[in-house]
């Protein structure tokens, strides 16, 4: 379990969940909403949140995502969670007030997707991606990213398995308007190598703290581990 979140803050996680399906090759999505709840967060960023043929039913059923206590942003419909894959879920004192899509450029059918949610910090914008496999299209996605990061007044945080394995600022350089939280290994379960999830954030807010859930059943349940940060208003 992470420490104790400070008072005033509001923790943050992103999570590639695999669909629910964990290093057992088994499907199951209550172990992902365990995984969840012994995070402690208030926002979780998924990826990999629906199944990958059309129409792309939610991998997660909404009906349990509702019975353990979050609300997840209707990105998706159709029976989907997310979009691209990629969801928001939040709870506590956090209320949904916006929420869209942001197209991706790149060969591979790539998305993002922004809700703006009012929090203990103030209004916050809240974008998760999962970025493409090759390095040009991940720098050319992450451009679009910054460039969403400005869309309005709004502290911005950005989330999400970025597929980058180098271990230079690459993708730091493209959005210099963020912060990018130190790089953590996640990716394998495992025996995690790869800080392939990552967490930026803007000016305005500040990580205090920030780490890798690595805890049973995390080992198992995805092949990714999630990652979380705690942020305070500055």
């Amino acid at each position: 379990m992470p420490d104790h979140l400070p008072r005033n803050g509001l923790r943050i996680a992103t999570y590639n969940i695999q669909k629910c399906v964990g290093m057992d090759m088994r499907r199951r999505p209550e172990r992902i909403l365990q995984v969840l709840e012994r995070l402690g967060a208030q926002v979780a960023v998924l990826q990999e949140a629906d199944k990958r043929l059309p129409p792309r039913p939610a991998a997660l059923p909404p009906f349990l995502v509702e019975e353990t206590g979050w609300q997840a942003a209707d990105l998706g419909g159709a029976g989907s969670l997310g979009w691209h894959g990629n969801a928001v879920l939040y709870r506590g004192a956090v209320e949904l007030t916006d929420k869209g899509h942001i197209t991706l450029p790149g060969l591979e059918p790539r998305g993002a997707v922004w809700v703006r949610l009012d929090t203990p910090l103030g209004p916050l914008r809240v974008i998760g991606a999962h970025l493409g496999l090759t390095g040009r299209a991940r720098r050319e996605q992450m451009r679009a990213l910054a460039r969403a990061a400005k869309a309005d007044d709004a502290a911005v945080v950005l989330a999400g398995d970025f597929n980058e394995w180098s271990r230079a600022p690459v993708l730091e350089h493209i959005a210099p308007s963020l912060t990018f939280l130190p790089r953590k290994a996640s990716f394998p379960a495992l025996r995690p190598l790869g800080a392939l999830d990552r967490i930026a954030h803007c000016h305005r807010l500040k990580a205090v703290a920030h780490g890798v859930h690595g805890a049973r059943p995390a080992h198992v349940a995805s092949d990714h581990l999630p990652v979380w940060a705690d942020f305070q208003a500055v």
